[in-house]
């Protein structure tokens, strides 16, 4: 039994209302309400005909489907991107192809999934020293990885 209500109003009478695919998945399904192309190394924001009215306090992320990805190297640009619970508009889902190949996607495809979180918020707190750390400063790479030295 679910604890959290996300409400989905359709903005287009032929919107599929998201669902889980099986008991154990924590993501559930948008779908395309439109058919496109979305050329190979580009990008394309596609309409699920959906808006969402999130509770306080959670957030849905929209992630990539990884059948999408690994059959057809599609994936979410902005992965992985958030709705907030203040957003009413139409959910969007920015569908990008690292593929070679051109990609089409038809009205009604499964296209990306999304998964409700948690959200929680940060006091912020102006220090002039922070703790130190055996990483320290070292960046990317750095916590396992030997240094470039190219």
């Amino acid at each position: 039994m679910s604890d959290v209500v996300l409400k989905i109003k359709k903005l287009h009478q032929e919107a599929i209302i998201p669902e889980y695919q099986s008991k154990g998945a924590a993501g559930f399904d948008f779908c395309a309400l439109e058919s496109c192309v979305i050329k190979a190394g580009k990008y394309f924001a596609v309409s699920t005909g959906i808006a969402l009215e999130i509770q306080e306090g959670f957030e849905v992320q929209v992630r990539p489907r990884s059948g999408l990805a690994l059959k057809n190297g599609i994936s979410v640009l902005n992965t992985p991107g958030t709705i907030d619970n203040d957003y009413r508009g139409e959910i969007k889902v920015l569908l990008v192809n690292h593929s070679d190949n051109d990609f089409s996607v038809q009205k009604g495809d499964r296209i990306a999934q999304g998964v409700l979180n948690k959200v929680y918020k940060a006091s912020f707190q102006e220090v002039s020293t922070l703790s130190q750390t055996q990483r320290a400063e070292r960046g990317f790479g750095s916590s396992g990885m030997q240094e470039n030295t190219h």
